[in-house]
């Protein structure tokens, strides 16, 4: 082979070889700022609500990728710019919309720049690196930060952009150990938790603001004694009372403040409780777990003011014991609400109303003629045996909860288990709901207790009624009608007696 044809061979294969990186686009060429202007560039901006080293705010961080932007040439169009405020970036089931965005932008190819204040506003976790850069391969994307640009298509950048990312991660990591390591040792002290303030406690929840504690007694009072949620707040709203962060009450908040295990002393972690706190409360255990029964079941009635409607006396009282669950008032009878259930038997049991409550109210009477307030229990008593009964299986909820952290239980046994021992306790803690007597019975015991139910009728006081029901019975049982007739099969009713004296 001449000199000649070695050249033109060689040659040859240079070019094959220059064709082959072209192809294979190991050697894109590279650009420079001369060649970005008027490219397109989208801005990210993001601030946790965690304690970040750097919580620069998203407007600054704005305001310095725009001032990028116009120092390189590049076009921010208005609807090119995604903002996550308050959004953390490391936790793995935290929504980031403008972070989603952002990225059906870039995948549609709208998108040859992003601006960011830093890498870690963008991504503390690594897979939503990998994300930008698969998303990178197909769109030539550059990555610009206050300081610096990465070319996602860049090896040394991409490598770089890891360790920084996984650095991001890193310290996400060590802020979260530090914050659960504090909150352990504020529950182990019995203190309460941080955060926005308690209706009826100061900024530190450990010290009972006065003014506000009359009106969360009063508030639990008057649930009990039968006014609904929407009653109250539209008081409280009248008399210009303000929640904690100075808003005016509505329905849900009361609902909040009827559930919220503060005031009644008992410390929470992660929604379970772990004991009581070092705090004063300011309801009474018993009335807070009489409240929290009440809440399982009671719906405020709702009548329209023009319509004439019929108040259900029993609400909340009557249970069906075909499914073990509350029947609710419709059409003059009581009918139980779960016939639309797709995975029990369908149960249409049904009763009249009027009779099951001329039922109960008797009842209910001969109990109050034979009342007596002198001998009434102290509220909120256990006995030692009940009291170790809900500490044994407390802590057998406290094995479950490490049984199944360590896999020894599948999560489905788990929750069986542990949903059977709650029953247990909840049972033994039914036994504390005894209301001081005076708030629910005032007046209306003794031998004018006939008279002073009909007073009670006559002036349509049917919360107070309802309230006295729900004292005396834990359940109005409703059984399987078995005569068949006009008349009435009062067999059909099992009542089931609250704990009380007589």
């Amino acid at each position: 082979m001449t000199t000649h044809e070695m050249n033109q061979r060689d040659e040859a294969r240079l070019r094959r070889a220059d064709r082959a990186r072209q192809a294979a686009g190991s050697k894109r060429p590279k650009s420079g700022r001369a060649d970005w202007s008027g490219e397109s560039a989208a801005i990210y901006c993001r601030i946790s609500h965690a304690n970040d080293d750097d919580q620069t705010g998203v407007d600054r961080q704005e305001g310095i990728c725009r001032e990028v932007a116009e120092r390189l040439g590049l076009s921010v169009a208005e609807d090119q710019v995604f903002v996550d405020n308050n959004r953390s970036a490391w936790q793995r089931k935290r929504k980031r919309p403008g972070w989603d965005a952002l990225l059906t932008e870039a995948r549609q190819g709208r998108v040859r720049h992003v601006l960011t204040y830093h890498p870690d506003r963008l991504m503390r976790q690594p897979r939503d690196l990998e994300e930008l850069l698969q998303i990178a391969d197909d769109h030539d994307i550059t990555l610009h930060g206050q300081a610096n640009r990465r070319d996602l298509a860049d090896p040394d950048d991409r490598f770089f952009l890891r360790i920084e990312v996984a650095h991001s991660c890193r310290s996400s990591d060590d802020t979260s150990r530090r914050l659960i390591d504090s909150m352990v040792d504020r529950v182990k002290d019995g203190r309460p938790h941080t955060g926005r303030r308690r209706f009826g406690y100061d900024k530190t929840g450990t010290q009972i603001v006065p003014e506000e504690a009359a009106i969360v007694r009063e508030v639990f009072t008057r649930y009990l004694d039968g006014e609904s949620p929407v009653q109250l707040a539209q008081d409280l709203y009248d008399r210009g009372i303000k929640t904690a962060e100075g808003r005016n009450w509505n329905a849900p908040r009361v609902r909040d403040l009827l559930d919220n295990r503060h005031v009644t002393g008992i410390r929470v972690f992660r929604g379970e409780e772990v004991g009581d706190g070092e705090w004063p409360a300011i309801i009474d255990r018993g009335m807070w777990l009489e409240a929290k029964e009440r809440r399982t079941f009671r719906a405020a009635a709702s009548v329209p003011k023009d319509q004439p409607g019929r108040f259900y006396l029993l609400r909340g009282v009557v249970v069906c014991t075909g499914c073990g669950r509350p029947m609710g008032g419709a059409s003059t009878k009581y009918v139980c609400n779960h016939t639309h259930r797709l995975d029990v038997p369908r149960c249409n049991r049904a009763v009249k109303a009027s009779n099951v409550e001329e039922f109960a109210v008797e009842a209910a009477l001969y109990l109050l003629e034979r009342l007596d307030l002198t001998d009434a229990p102290a509220p909120s008593t256990l006995s030692e045996e009940d009291q170790a009964a809900i500490d044994a299986d407390r802590q057998e909820l406290d094995d479950l909860k490490e049984m199944w952290e360590s896999q020894e239980l599948k999560t489905r046994e788990y929750r069986e288990m542990r949903k059977t021992v709650e029953a247990r306790i909840a049972d033994v803690e039914r036994k504390m709901i005894v209301r001081p007597t005076a708030e629910v019975l005032d007046g209306l015991v003794g031998a004018d207790a006939r008279k002073s139910w009909k007073a009670l009728e006559e002036a349509k006081n049917y919360q107070r009624m309802n309230a006295v029901m729900r004292f005396l019975f834990a359940a109005v049982k409703i059984k399987e009608a078995t005569k068949k007739g006009r008349q009435f099969d009062y067999g059909r009713i099992d009542i089931e007696q609250n704990p009380i004296w007589l």
